[in-house]
C-alpha cells in the first residue's frame, strides 16, 4: 500500500473512532405522554431530582439520549407528563426489555409508577401512551 492510501485510510479510521460512524445508528425520537395527579406532583419532583445513578446508567446503556419530562395541565387539575428521548440503538425493543429486566431499574419503577395514571386511550402494551411526530426541525 503506498503512503497516500495508508495515510487517506489511517485518517478515515480516525474519524471514524473519534467521531462514533462505525458504530452509530439513526436516531428515533419517541414522544410519550402519561396523566399524573395533582397531589403526586411534589413526589415526582423530588424523586427526579435525584434520580438513581444506576437507573441513569441503565438509560445510556440502552442507547436513550437528549431523555426530558415535562409536566403540563390541560385542563384545570388535569396534568400530564410529556416525556421525550432520542434512541440511538438498532434494536429498540430489545433494548426495552433489558431496562426492564433490570433489577435497579424495576425498583426505581415502584415508586414513579404509583404517581402516574396512564391515559385511557393508550396501547394496550402501553404504560406511557406513544404519540405520533408530526414536525420535526432538524
Amino acid at each position: 500500500m503506498n503512503q497516500r492510501k495508508y495515510l487517506s485510510l489511517l485518517l478515515f479510521l480516525l474519524i471514524c473512532f473519534t467521531t462514533g460512524c462505525a458504530t452509530r445508528h439513526p436516531v428515533q425520537r419517541y414522544g410519550n405522554v402519561i396523566g399524573i395527579k395533582k397531589e403526586n406532583i411534589a413526589e415526582y419532583k423530588r424523586l427526579h431530582e435525584a434520580v438513581w445513578p444506576e437507573v441513569l446508567a441503565k438509560i445510556r446503556e440502552v442507547h436513550i439520549q437528549n431523555y426530558s419530562i415535562y409536566l403540563g395541565q390541560l385542563e384545570p387539575n388535569e396534568y400530564y407528563l410529556f416525556s421525550y428521548f432520542e434512541y440511538a440503538g438498532n434494536d429498540f425493543k430489545a433494548d426495552m426489555a433489558k431496562m426492564a429486566a433490570d433489577p435497579q431499574t424495576k425498583e426505581w419503577w415502584t415508586h414513579t409508577d404509583p404517581l402516574q395514571s396512564p391515559v385511557p386511550l393508550r396501547k394496550q402494551d402501553e404504560w406511557w401512551a406513544g404519540m405520533e411526530e408530526v414536525f420535526h426541525q432538524d
